[in-house]
């Protein structure tokens, strides 16, 4: 009888621990959907970082050399030097 008891409290316990293992808050499906977040993370990561890097050598280019800011200028807000002379070629 005492063996019995034993036994069926060692079942009730592998049971819960196997319930837990899936689909308790631990459970192997709860991991998988961690470990994607964290790739999808990385990678998000990875993309910022590179805009970031852009962003800094660009940065970095505007304080350094005056070309780039003569080019920003010129293109991106129509500014000519003293003495130029302007000419636009449109298609029709």
């Amino acid at each position: 009888m005492v063996n019995r008891v034993v036994c069926v409290v060692l079942l009730a316990l592998l049971a819960a621990i196997h319930a837990q293992l899936w689909l308790g808050h631990g459970s192997m499906a709860y991991v998988q959907e961690l470990q994607q977040q964290i790739k999808d993370q990385y990678a998000a990561n990875a993309l910022e970082k590179s805009e970031n890097d852009r962003l800094e050598s660009e940065v970095n280019d505007l304080k350094d050399g005056l070309s780039t800011v003569e080019e920003k200028a010129r293109y991106e807000l129509g500014m000519v030097k003293a003495n130029e002379i302007f000419i636009q070629v449109s298609k029709r």
